[in-house]
């Protein structure tokens, strides 16, 4: 049996908002505690704790924190530093940051300062995304309260003078990547840069930047008060820690949790969500990691763990942890050309594979779904994934291609199936429900 997260190890104890999310809730969980002591230590001493616990991005790249916050520049030149929190979660399926934004915000600000510190930065801009009203009224009431008490502002109790500005997005899905996001935040249209240079030399207005998920940077200051080999007993190597995910869709209570890294995702889903809609037999298909990433048919998802590399070993990946599941009732070609609308949509147009690609595939799937193509067509399909992958400027691009990869590597019998019916006169898809 799959040891269990338990309740003491959580770092949001508040994820359900059952409690008060302000500053008095939030002392009382841990929050700000110790903070002071902890700058005090250094900021190489800060860094070096947040590369021992093996923390990873947790916005969908997962690249490791601590050495993302090494890149920055040691000394501050000419140019300030600057902190920016991605807070623009845009990703379908994915709603982990907004709870914490909404019933645990001095988490955040807490780990902005903190992360602040560490790269020598005494301004942070958290980027929300345009539809989050409820989540920016939060934050910015987190925020003040954050000031009144002087836990941040220029002659703060931490000794290290920190403001913290909110932004407020438009609702553009391409502003979640990080040099579009920069591009917003500068007033100009939300387009991503080359690179590189990277950010951590030339980002916001130019100077050295470093932009990380909020769960990324809320998670900072525990780990910090806790120890990172604490942290680090969570999950499989390279893969530790605990983590938000979402779960949606065909499941009997949807829900957020935080969990351990490296849970199966059946113990998952059926611990926390109350199991598939119909029992585990019913399932088809779950997305792991929010819609750019690929589904996994049921004999996979049976045994595999939710981690980064347990998922990548099986072509999709843990992205933000949004798992969306499928039943059988499922039309699953329906679904993937849905997000290939989505990724359409969202195109910033600035890069050919991806401006014309999305909308081709889009359209062919389109069809695909009510039979009217040919089986060529599906090779064809693949390869045009295959040009869009790897040739865009941003992670888009490959966000377009993975679902429709995905779905011909483990459904392209369905397809086809779906096509020869098509041509027969027969029904091109018969839903199955299992009695529930």
């Amino acid at each position: 049996m799959t040891q269990l997260l338990q309740d003491k190890d959580r770092i949001f104890t508040n994820l359900f908002g059952h409690h008060d999310a302000g500053l008095a809730g939030a002392k009382q969980r841990g929050c700000w505690n110790g903070t002071k002591e902890m700058l005090e230590q250094g900021a190489g001493w800060i860094i070096d704790n947040m590369k021992a616990s093996g923390l990873r991005g947790r916005g969908g790249a997962g690249f490791p924190t601590g050495l993302k916050w090494s890149f920055m520049p040691k000394e501050v030149g000419a140019r300030p530093h600057y902190l920016v929190v991605n807070a623009d979660e845009s990703e379908p399926g994915t709603c982990k940051d907004r709870e914490i934004m909404r019933h645990d915000p001095h988490l955040l600000i807490e780990g902005c300062l903190i992360a602040s510190f560490a790269m020598q930065a005494h301004e942070c801009y958290i980027y929300l995304r345009g539809e989050y009203v409820t989540e920016r009224l939060a934050l910015e009431k987190a925020v003040k309260e954050a000031y009144e008490a002087k836990l941040i502002g220029d002659k703060n109790i931490h000794g290290w003078p920190f403001h913290v500005y909110i932004h407020h997005g438009a609702g553009a899905y391409i502003c979640g990547e990080e040099t579009a996001l920069l591009e917003s935040l500068e007033g100009k249209k939300g387009q991503p840069r080359m690179k590189p240079p990277f950010p951590a030399n030339a980002g916001l207005y130019g100077c050295p930047t470093t932009v990380n998920n909020v769960e990324s940077i809320a998670v900072a200051g525990t780990i910090l008060r806790r120890g990172a080999e604490w942290f680090a007993s969570f999950g499989r190597e390279r893969n530790v820690g605990t983590k938000i995910f979402s779960i949606s869709g065909h499941v009997n209570k949807p829900c957020n949790v935080e969990e351990a890294m490296s849970i199966p995702m059946r113990t998952l889903i059926e611990t926390h969500a109350g199991g598939v809609r119909g029992g585990w037999d019913n399932l088809k298909a779950v997305i792991p990691g929010g819609s750019s990433v690929s589904l996994l048919p049921k004999h996979i998802c049976d045994d595999v763990l939710m981690d980064f590399d347990a998922l990548q070993a099986h072509k999709s990946g843990l992205g933000t942890a949004a798992v969306i599941v499928m039943d059988m009732s499922t039309d699953v070609v329906k679904a993937i050309a849905r997000i290939s609308y989505f990724y359409r949509h969202e195109s910033c147009g600035q890069c050919t594979p991806c401006r014309e690609g999305t909308g081709w595939m889009w359209r062919v799937l389109e069809r695909m779904s009510r039979g009217e193509s040919e089986i060529s067509e599906i090779d064809m399909l693949l390869d045009v994934a295959g040009q869009v992958e790897g040739h865009t400027i941003c992670a888009l691009g490959d966000a377009a291609a993975w679902p429709v990869q995905g779905l011909i590597r483990h459904f392209r019998p369905e397809i086809e199936s779906r096509i020869n019916n098509y041509r027969a006169g027969k029904p091109v898809f018969v839903s199955q429900v299992a009695a529930e």
